[in-house]
């Protein structure tokens, strides 16, 4: 069934036609096939067990043939959160998921446990003699070694059981009302009713820095209310079950599982944090205080912080428009990846209207279907900015990412690590953005390349150093002291505690009070930042942004042998960690000289050139 909303396009953006077609899943949230389907999962998972169970240093192999085709039936599941995500608040679709999600979980529990845990335990010996001489499994080796990392962090096969089966009425019950609630949330401007996501469009669209300002108070002020408390409650509810976690499963630390999983050493994102503390923190200091030059201010407000330069051409960009700069941008760099694109919007994968109802932001959901199909469904909220533009060339890159990983790995593998899944979508984000600077370039047009480098140095800080700060945020309320050394016990917080912890990490990254920001109307955003019911989700964005502008640094210097190599690395999936996959470009994520270059190479080479065009037209920093 196409998914379809009679809208109007307030702006001619030409939006309305671009709507998900999830058929290829199911006909409705009615279709009978959901529930047969699961009673299909419900007798697999039994059989499994039945077949399995104790007998994995024997069978191993058609276990895990076994395992992808039950993944591949258990992904088409996913219809009814893509079905939530158009209207979080549906009471029919919220009915199914929570059913769905329930029934799968205590299936899950009551079957598949014993599978992770029996993998995990089999004798090194068993496992190196079947690498050698069953060729299934030495094709899962990278799946049976990565499951392996968690070996010693697993409790009992009833534990674990019963954790999952009550899976669906944890803390993550409460994020998903979070959702909901925020989707609800209006915020009054010039006598209408904006949704959330509108009134954060207008803070960064608006020329009026009275009218930012006031836009920013009030959704500051919301923030301030019951939707602040309940984020508070959310917030407690994560730091108290994840230190539970930590502390039953024999984890060193709240961030170790994040870390594992991310197949990166700690070390590693130790040096991360300090190369964004020490070197892109400065530098986005440096850059703000160039726009307030350019704004005629002496200090910005915080209101101000994403504001459009004087000289920015704020005309709409049709979401056609948007698309065909994005692929003439992807082609430009590789016809494989403007292929895949292609075939995405012929099989309607996109979803871009901002509608009441619809979750705010944007994302890529990526599975593999019965028969091994690859699909990839991209969700917007499009307002036709140029920031527009770019979120869509990102989300395009998680997509390409999973279908070539997805052909090429399976069900099983072809999930790449949170914190290099953002490789392609970053490196999607830089071949746009040198595509649109040469035009501009060649036309002469400084004006043009000067807002538009604004634009992805804006950008770039706020995947970088602002995701950062969220981490240190996050870091304080899981239990970090002030100088990130030592790690205790976390409290529950007040929303007054939250307030005051997130001015002090917003200080350590943009400057004390007036020297580049004056803060009022800024300390309850912490409240809807969503990722944080997602414990170290953040820290990722900065690391594949990093990565991605070291990996593109190397595109001159390797020629044509780059394309190649760049998509082997993303056809890997999730079957080599970060410091395999950069081997063979000769880069090091865990030395910091790495995390330097990478800081140097995108937004230092982009402040220094802001700079130089800025002193063009009259405008420096004394």
């Amino acid at each position: 069934m196409l998914i379809y909303r009679v809208i109007m396009s307030k702006d001619n953006l030409g939006t309305e036609s671009y709507r998900w077609d999830l058929s290829v899943f199911y006909s409705g949230i009615d279709d009978p096939q959901i529930d047969k389907d699961l009673e299909i999962l419900t007798e697999r998972y039994r059989k499994f067990n039945e077949t399995y169970k104790n007998k994995l240093a024997e069978k191993l192999g058609p276990a895990l043939l076994d395992v992808e085709e039950i993944d591949m039936l258990a992904a088409k599941l996913n219809y009814i959160g893509l079905q939530q995500s158009l209207n979080v608040a549906d009471p029919v679709v919220k009915a199914k998921s929570a059913d769905v999600d329930r029934k799968l979980s205590d299936i899950y529990g009551e079957y598949m446990t014993f599978f992770d845990l029996e993998m995990v335990a089999l004798d090194q010996a068993i496992l190196d003699q079947l690498y050698e001489t069953d060729p299934t499994v030495k094709k899962f080796k990278p799946y049976i070694e990565y499951s392996r990392v968690f070996k010693n962090h697993y409790l009992s096969e009833p534990v674990e059981s019963a954790l999952t089966k009550r899976s669906p009425f944890g803390p993550g019950s409460w994020s998903e009302f979070f959702d909901e609630f925020e989707a609800d949330l209006e915020i009054e401007y010039k006598g209408e009713k904006k949704t959330f996501e509108e009134a954060l469009n207008i803070l960064t669209e608006s020329k009026d820095p009275e009218e930012r300002a006031a836009m920013l108070k009030q959704v500051d002020q919301v923030m301030a209310g019951p939707f602040g408390k309940y984020s508070a409650q959310t917030l407690y509810m994560k730091t108290g079950s994840t230190a539970l976690e930590v502390k039953d499963r024999k984890y060193s630390h709240p961030m170790a599982s994040r870390n594992k999983s991310n197949r990166i050493p700690d070390e590693a994102v130790e040096v991360l944090h300090k190369a964004v503390t020490e070197v892109a923190a400065p530098l986005s200091q440096r850059y703000y205080r160039l726009k307030a030059a350019h704004l005629g201010m002496k200090t910005l407000k915080w209101s101000d912080r994403n504001a459009l330069l004087p000289f920015h051409d704020d005309t709409k960009i049709s979401f056609d428009k948007a698309l065909e700069i994005v692929l003439t941008a992807y082609r430009s760099f590789s016809s494989t990846l403007a292929g895949i694109v292609e075939t995405m919007i012929e099989h309607r994968r996109l979803d871009v209207p901002p509608v009441k109802g619809k979750r705010s932001g944007a994302f890529c959901s990526s599975v593999v279907l019965p028969g091994r199909k690859t699909a990839s469904f991209v969700f917007m909220n499009y307002f036709g900015s140029r920031h527009d533009v770019m979120t869509l060339a990102h989300e395009l890159g998680h997509a390409v990412h999973f279908t070539l990983a997805g052909e090429a790995q399976g069900p099983l593998m072809y999930s790449a690590p949170m914190a290099y899944a953002e490789t392609a979508s970053v490196f999607g984000e830089a071949t746009t953005f040198n595509f649109l600077k040469q035009q501009l370039i060649e036309q002469g047009d400084k004006k043009a390349l000067l807002a538009l480098i604004s634009g992805t140095i804006e950008d770039t800080i706020n995947t970088v150093v602002r995701q950062i700060s969220f981490s240190n945020f996050e870091r304080r309320i899981h239990g970090m002291d002030p100088s990130y050394t030592t790690w205790s016990e976390p409290k529950k917080h007040s929303i007054e505690e939250l307030d005051k912890i997130w001015l002090e990490v917003t200080r350590e990254f943009y400057g004390n009070d007036g020297d580049v920001f004056t803060y009022e109307n800024a300390e309850h955003l912490w409240a809807y930042i969503s990722h944080f019911h997602s414990p170290f989700y953040v820290y990722a964005y900065a690391f594949g942004q990093l990565l991605s502008h070291s990996l593109y640094a190397q595109k001159d210097k390797f020629g044509d042998q780059f394309e190649p190599l760049y998509l082997d690395l993303l056809r890997a999936g999730g079957t080599k960690d970060a410091i395999e996959l950069l081997k063979p470009f000769g880069l090091d994520p865990t030395n910091e000289q790495f995390w330097i270059d990478g800081i140097n190479v995108g937004l230092g080479k982009l402040v220094a050139e802001m700079e130089e065009l800025s002193a063009e037209m009259g405008i420096s920093v004394k």
